[in-house]
């Protein structure tokens, strides 16, 4: 008989739910706590009886049943000495009940933070693909566009060194995919071997050796056989494709930010306050009652400590990456200096074919009357193939590039986009909190759980980051050893940070090529894992080393010889001072 009052407490809470009623209309006896009775015998004597007394607990229960959690043994009202979180008052949670608590908090809490990340993790992870497909087919479609227009102007001579403009696009691909590449040097050399190629087919009747090239290429800037393209030129590609390679790469570091720091990892005195906060209220028969918001805030914020660290970093990073957005809308558009750049080749060819008798004169005379090849020369000459003007394609027959788009309309959409995740990290607790399925709306102040009772929460709401949560009154935090992982992503903003200012202003900063990291990622990106290199030369001493590269072994001669005749110097005084003592 003792047994009856465990059973039918229960069953008057769940006599009119069919599923569980199916499944104790039996005569075999069940099991709550350590009591057995049959069901079915003493339903209806003690039903109301019982129900009288323990009626909060019966709404537990059928709470547990919602939730799938009357796998675990459900016991009557009792002390709770044996309870190691939640009130060890009365109470109708056994030990086994608790623990479940603990992982279902944490299950409940990961993918409430992998929700509320998931529109940040998609946003970069669509746009560094669109981006980056675009700038690749931009520059497939570019090479494509020149050498159909090249096939059809100038023909045999220019099939017979078309590898001059493969190489060209083969450097600038490998530039923006990661490579270790000097532009500007790239782009000279590019116009050297053009130079050379062109002054062949020009000059056919002559023998031209590699040495007569050597010469012809110390003259180059004194000639300017291609007028001021290959200046200009030089200028709009690097600052477009600085800029290009750069965003790109950036998309990719919050795309790897957001997808790593997403994957919370929660220490057990988080886990301990998230099922006070979410479960405990259940063991003293307020099921129904939400936390107070300000009791969320505080406990939210303790287990987010380090993931607020990264909001002065990300902040800086959001700004930089709209700088350079500015920038591909402006005078860094790669699509405005790539699509006409096969008419400004040909415009340089042209200038050089108008010009040839004269930088041919001025190279004969600095070099030399080159020797006759022992060829007659053709009746219709090498540079009649060039006399043909070049004519570009029209708006409708040039190609559009990745997905239809342009980069104006890119580059409008990530804008918006960058601009609503400014605060992402920072925001979290808030809106993690806010849901009123989640917290007890503010009108609710008084009348909502603060994690011992239904009541006010009086304590102050702390500030986000680790440092704030020294005394944060639910989550214990220590805030002497921050997260590893997120001190990493931290470094990694701010790496790409300074590459971004960088782009802004027409810079670049050195790129170890992907190929020696072995990323492989094909993807603008050139760097694995977060992008943090050993050691990150700063922007002055960049600029200091291009700068200075021209000049390097000039200036390290005169240095050497100005240090000799001082050595000199110094000891012929030395001597004199000696012999005059």
């Amino acid at each position: 008989m003792p047994c009856v009052s465990s059973c039918t407490c229960i069953l008057c809470h769940w006599f009119n739910t069919p599923a569980v009623f199916g499944a104790l209309t039996d005569s075999r006896p069940v099991t709550f706590g350590s009591s057995k009775c049959c069901c079915r015998h003493f339903l209806a004597i003690f039903c109301h009886y019982c129900c009288r007394t323990v009626d909060w607990w019966g709404t537990v229960v059928s709470v547990y049943a919602v939730s799938g959690l009357l796998q675990h043994s459900v016991i009557l009202p009792t002390e709770g000495e044996h309870l190691r979180i939640c009130s060890q008052e009365k109470t109708c949670c056994s030990s086994e009940m608790e623990d479940s608590f603990g992982h279902q908090s944490k299950t409940v809490f990961e993918n409430m933070f992998d929700g509320i990340s998931e529109d940040l993790r998609t946003t970069f992870m669509s746009r560094h693909k669109r981006f980056d497909e675009f700038f690749l087919e931009l520059l497939d479609n570019t090479e494509r566009s020149l050498n159909e227009m090249f096939v059809r102007t100038y023909g045999k001579p220019y099939m017979q060194n078309a590898e001059v403009f493969q190489n060209l696009f083969a450097e600038l691909k490998r530039y923006y995919t990661g490579g270790n590449v000097n532009l500007e040097e790239m782009l000279n050399d590019f116009w050297t071997r053009l130079l050379e190629r062109m002054f062949q087919l020009l000059n056919s009747q002559y023998s031209i050796t590699e040495d007569y090239l050597e010469c012809i290429n110390k003259y180059m800037d004194q000639l300017k056989p291609f007028g001021d393209v290959p200046r200009k030129l030089k200028s709009q590609v690097t600052r477009a494709f600085i800029a290009a390679r750069t965003f790109v790469q950036g998309l990719m570091v919050g795309r790897e930010v957001a997808n790593r720091v997403s994957k919370v990892n929660l220490t057990p005195a988080c886990i301990r306050a998230l099922t006070k906060m979410l479960y405990c209220p259940y063991c003293q028969g307020m099921a129904s009652e939400k936390p107070c918001r300000n009791y969320c805030l505080n406990v939210v914020k303790g287990c987010l400590a380090n993931q607020a660290d990264l909001d002065p970093e990300w902040t800086q990073y959001i700004d930089a990456m709209l700088l350079v957005t500015d920038r591909l809308e402006g005078p860094f558009n790669i699509e405005s200096v790539m699509e006409p750049i096969d008419v400004k080749i040909s415009e340089a060819i042209m200038n050089m074919q108008d010009n040839s008798v004269q930088i041919s004169h001025r190279v004969f005379q600095g070099c030399g009357q080159p020797k006759a090849s022992g060829m007659a020369r053709p009746a219709r000459g090498i540079s009649d193939a060039f006399s043909g003007r070049f004519r570009p394609y029209g708006p409708d027959e040039r190609r559009t590039t990745a997905a239809g788009t342009s980069l104006d309309r890119l580059v409008i959409d990530i804008k918006e986009k960058l601009k609503s995740s400014k605060k992402f990290w920072s925001s979290l607790p808030l809106g993690m909190c806010l849901g009123e399925d989640v917290t007890a709306s503010e009108s609710s102040d008084d009348d909502c759980w603060n994690g011992h009772a239904k009541g006010r929460y009086f304590p102050e709401v702390l500030k986000d980051g680790l440092t704030h949560q020294a005394n944060n009154p639910e989550v214990g935090v220590d805030i002497t050893r921050p997260d590893t992982l997120i001190r990493q992503q931290i470094m990694a903003l701010r790496v790409i940070t300074n590459k971004l200012r960088n782009a802004y202003n027409g810079n670049d900063i050195y790129f170890q090529d992907s190929s020696d990291e072995g990323s492989g990622s094909g993807s603008g990106s050139g760097c694995s894992e977060s992008c943090v290199p050993e050691t990150e030369p700063t922007p002055t001493e960049t600029l200091v080393v291009e700068a200075g590269r021209g000049e390097e072994q000039a200036s390290s001669a005169h240095a050497h010889s100005s240090s000799l005749v001082l050595l000199i110097l110094l000891f012929s005084a030395l001597a004199v001072r000696s012999h005059w003592r």
